[in-house]
């Protein structure tokens, strides 16, 4: 049985919330859910769901915490089915994105599917693909080296969670818990990848909680790695999947110092 939870977190998107639930029913293989988990919204995004009048779509509401991580961890418990999707309620799927996933799964004989995606710019348009990877999976050598996972491209089945837990919910990881999880799932089964996009992403720096600045990049890395080793630590995995994380862990701090003595050293010269 194929049923599929989707999980939507949403925070004020009353203007793209509406496209993004859309996406997920007109699935050529429907949703047995569609999860749209709030993180404190003030806009009409309820109203927006209510509008939907369908049994499928459900409202789950929890007071505002400014971390993905927590409302999309509703979504994890509340859901019933055999997959789970994950979609950020900016983005829209392509109508085949489920059944392709599902059957490139069964093909693969893997736990977890992403894909492409087509890189939508605000005011410019699409602005080609989102990613440049080739292969037909995505191993956890290949994960740790870069995040390969578009979150909303993300297909996982329920099983995975027993041992991954879900999205770690530390406020240091909160843009980067999905690259957290991820290299969680890698421990347990490989990536299916698909290489031709399935969705729309979103890409609107202006709204985004990222940061480009080279040290800020690595910081986070040291603390996506740091999280990986606890978890690891506590679920007793592979020590080889340990100790490649710990040499790439070594190697963020390192960087991490590097580029925060640059940046303090160009503040007292000067240009």
């Amino acid at each position: 049985m194929n049923d599929v939870s989707v999980i939507i977190p949403t925070w004020n998107r009353a203007d793209t919330i509406e496209k993004a639930v859309r996406s997920a029913l007109d699935q050529t293989i429907p949703p047995l859910e569609v999860l749209v988990c709030d993180d404190g919204s003030t806009d009409n995004t309820y109203g927006i769901i209510r509008s939907f009048n369908d049994p499928i779509v459900k409202w789950i509401e929890a007071p505002r915490s400014g971390r993905p991580a927590i409302p999309r961890n509703w979504g994890i418990r509340k859901s019933r089915g055999e997959w789970l999707a994950f979609l950020d309620s900016d983005d829209a799927w392509l109508p085949d994105k489920l059944e392709k996933q599902l059957n490139l799964a069964k093909k693969l004989e893997c736990r977890a599917v992403c894909s492409n995606a087509h890189r939508l710019v605000p005011e410019k348009g699409l602005q080609g693909e989102l990613l440049s990877w080739k292969q037909e999976r995505i191993t956890f050598n290949d994960l740790l080296d870069v995040n390969l996972v578009i979150c909303s491209s993300s297909l996982v089945h329920n099983s995975i969670f027993e041992q991954a837990l879900g999205f770690p919910e530390d406020p240091c990881l909160a843009a980067i818990a999905d690259y957290s999880l991820w290299l969680r799932v890698v421990t347990q089964t490989d990536f299916a990848y698909a290489k031709k996009p399935l969705l729309i992403y979103r890409d609107a720096p202006n709204n985004s909680i990222r940061n480009p600045d080279a040290t800020t990049v690595w910081m986070q890395r040291k603390f996506v790695l740091s999280n990986f080793l606890d978890w690891s630590e506590k679920q007793k995995i592979s020590i080889e999947y340990m100790a490649k994380a710990r040499k790439e862990y070594k190697k963020a701090s390192r960087c991490a110092r590097k580029y925060r003595w640059f940046n303090s050293l160009k503040k007292i010269i000067p240009q």
